[in-house]
């Protein structure tokens, strides 16, 4: 019976392991699907330690990482995976994340139907056109900098007439209330620092914001295969010497013993991009975001500052 039990919680651990991932393509079509962790890592490229970050058991801070084939979001109730076709959302059934999700797939559908129109361009009218990752990524930025910024507004609401009761009269309860504004104003403003601070730690690192360019290093890295298959069918042809071999630094392609690049050759083709475009999306966010952490900063002092002022005055009149 013992034994029957162990067997049975084995199976509940391995199969806690699958969860629903709701997929977005480049055409903004959308499909669920049961995946497991090992799943996910192939499909995607991604490292066990990186999907943690996205485990709703686990309490992780704000974070945006850059990978080599996929981009790892967690801000706020957005929990996604961007790669340079679709995006992989882990809470999709979350009542939250519902507007985030209708917004993501009009942006997507739109990307889609420019990048369509731009099959021919006419190079009067060209427009530049942001890659899929970026589009995706975008969204996830906004929806997430707008709930911190509607949620530090509501407490604003709020803290104005708790203030103005404390002021009025000098009580228990309005004085609690006051304090409990604080808590909130403290928390928030805490949770606006995380996901500042991770705007500024991209904006000030030119690679880790390269590593983010999934498509361009998709591109690179197929013109560098094709140039590798390219350069051995010509040795091939040629017959070189291998005794003597001439090398070509423009066609060699640094592999390891599994037959993948080595991370030099990858590095190499990070450390070409050129991170102008990327930078001007995250400061534009990195801008509203610190205008948020800016104003609960305020709005804590004040508080602080109001509510002392008021504990003193009560104990001078209760003198």
């Amino acid at each position: 019976m013992r034994g029957g039990e162990e067997r049975s919680t084995g199976i509940r651990k391995k199969g806690s392991g699958v969860r629903q991932w709701l997929v977005l393509d480049g055409r903004g079509e959308t499909e669920v699907v049961e995946a497991g962790k090992h799943a996910i890592m192939r499909r995607t490229g991604l490292p066990a330690r990186d999907l943690r970050i996205l485990d709703p058991l686990l309490s992780y801070p704000s974070t945006l990482l850059g990978r080599e084939r996929a981009i790892v979001i967690n801000l706020e109730h957005i929990k996604a995976i961007i790669t340079a076709h679709e995006v992989l959302l882990l809470n999709s059934r979350d009542p939250s994340v519902t507007p985030f999700l209708q917004e993501l797939q009009a942006r997507i559908l739109r990307h889609h139907h420019q990048t369509l129109a731009d099959a021919n361009p006419n190079p009067d009218d060209a427009i530049k056109i942001l890659p899929f990752e970026f589009v995706a990524l975008e969204a996830c930025l906004e929806a997430a900098c707008s709930v911190l910024e509607n949620e530090a507004k509501t407490l604003e609401q709020e803290a104005h007439p708790a203030l103005d009761k404390l002021t009025s009269k000098i009580s228990t309860l309005n004085l609690e209330r006051v304090r409990q504004i604080k808590s909130r104003l403290v928390a928030i403003t805490g949770r606006v620092q995380k996901v500042r601070d991770e705007l500024e730690h991209l904006l000030d690192d030119d690679d880790d914001m390269a590593e983010m360019y999934l498509s361009e290093k998709l591109a690179e890295q197929d013109d560098l295969e094709k140039a590798e298959d390219t350069s051995s069918a010509d040795d091939v042809d040629d017959h070189i010497d291998r005794t003597a071999p001439e090398i070509s630094l423009d066609n060699v392609v640094g592999r390891d013993s599994h037959g993948t690049r080595d991370s030099a050759t990858y590095s190499a083709v990070t450390k070409q991009l050129d991170v102008e475009e990327l930078e001007m999306l995250l400061e534009a966010y990195f801008v509203q975001i610190d205008g948020t952490l800016n104003k609960l900063s305020t709005r804590i002092t004040s508080t602080s500052c109001w509510m002392t002022n008021r504990t003193i005055s009560s104990k001078w009149e209760s003198c």
